[in-house]
């Protein structure tokens, strides 16, 4: 089952996709919220379609595609899981998860556009498997246990200011992790059920030209290892959203350069769906709320 939010920033309806028309969920919801994830999310949307009670949204092929999950309480990072981009990098291949965090207001839809941060040199792109938490985890006994906690999954550019992140970070990564719209997501959330993670086809560009073209198959911790690992240290909630590492090909490995005004990056993940994002420089307008 896919779900998607659609409309203005801040005013987004939920919806479930079905052949391509979707249908307004907030007979059922009032949005694609950890309590809607943890509540049979798929059984109660099949019922209320098959009753006939979730009407088309009209227009929706007009209306803005916003990410598929309200803001998420938290957005939790894992980096250098794919060996390749831990060697482009300048790293061994982790021995444990290493783990950082992301602003929840980085997420947004994956068409908006991205703000290159003021003073940024060094904005780069990062495609990644989002997995996206349905049922509380906490001390999870084997990773085997991790699926029935896992609501589904979306694509998610995990946008990077290498400078910040390396440069002037105190040794913490978040500094170049954090600027807000820096975690493009969607355009669905696919529900675990339909979604075999350990062998998706990852993609980005950057203005027409391929930058990455990986598998999930290549990672070095399973999203369900991931997801047991992060439990013995933090409680995962329903809605929570956990970035799972991106391939090799981003600029960080010197052979790219980094991204500038009127750049544009697409992500893709197979069966996931695809985000274009244009990269806009920073103008004092920009941070006025």
């Amino acid at each position: 089952m896919r779900f998607a939010r659609l409309g203005p920033l801040g005013q987004e309806v939920p919806t479930v996709v079905v052949d391509g028309t979707h249908y307004d969920l907030r007979p059922l919801t009032s949005d694609v919220t950890g309590a809607f994830l943890a509540d049979d999310p798929v059984g109660r949307t099949a019922d209320a379609l098959d009753r006939g009670v979730l009407p088309p949204l009209p227009e929706a092929g007009e209306l803005r595609v916003g990410a598929p999950i309200a803001r998420p309480g938290a957005v939790i990072c894992i980096g250098m899981n794919y060996a390749a981009h831990a060697a482009e990098s300048g790293s061994a291949p982790p021995e444990l998860p290493v783990m950082f965090l992301k602003a929840p207001n980085t997420v947004v839809g994956p068409f908006d556009e991205v703000v290159i941060p003021r003073g940024s040199s060094k904005t780069d792109w990062e495609v990644e498997l989002g997995i996206v938490i349905g049922r509380t985890a906490s001390y999870l006994d084997a990773p085997a246990n991790a699926a029935a906690h896992i609501a589904g999954y979306v694509t998610a550019n995990d946008v990077s200011e290498r400078d910040f992140q390396l440069t002037v970070s105190g040794g913490q990564w978040s500094k170049g992790k954090c600027a807000p719209g820096f975690t493009p997501t969607g355009p669905w959330l696919v529900t675990g059920d339909e979604v075999e993670p350990g062998g998706l086809r990852l993609r980005s560009f950057v203005n027409g030209d391929m930058r990455q073209d990986s598998t999930t198959a290549d990672m070095i911790f399973s999203p369900e290892y991931i997801v047991w690992h992060l439990s013995q240290y933090l409680t995962l909630d329903p809605g929570d959203l956990v970035l799972t590492g991106t391939p090799e090909g981003v600029a960080l490995s010197g052979r790219f350069p980094y991204l500038a005004d009127g750049d544009v990056v697409e992500v893709e993940v197979e069966g996931l769906g695809w985000g274009r994002q244009t990269f806009r420089s920073w103008k004092e307008q920009a941070d006025v709320r």
